[in-house]
């Protein structure tokens, strides 16, 4: 299983986060920048563990998107059971 680590507190923008997620997960050149393009790549991840830390840093920097962000995370974690995701 690969283990990940992203840092939320310097994501300030939509496009810094699916870019620091992009490279994380090692998502496609295709990879559309989109919750739903996010939940598609997580939903068919191989094993991972993603650790978000200053998870909080989503929601103060970008509002409700940021909020959207960590339900799309945790329903992509509920509904594969390879994909881990420790929020700090």
């Amino acid at each position: 299983m690969r283990e990940l680590l992203v840092d939320a507190e310097a994501l300030y923008t939509r496009a810094e986060l699916h870019e620091a997620l992009a490279r994380a997960f090692d998502f496609a050149e295709g990879y559309g920048g989109t919750l739903d393009a996010l939940y598609d790549e997580l939903y068919y991840c191989a094993p991972t563990q993603l650790t978000l830390v200053n998870a909080e840093s989503l929601v103060i920097n970008l509002g409700d998107y940021g909020e959207l962000v960590l339900r799309v995370l945790a329903g992509a974690a509920a509904e594969n059971e390879d994909f881990i995701l420790n929020i700090e």
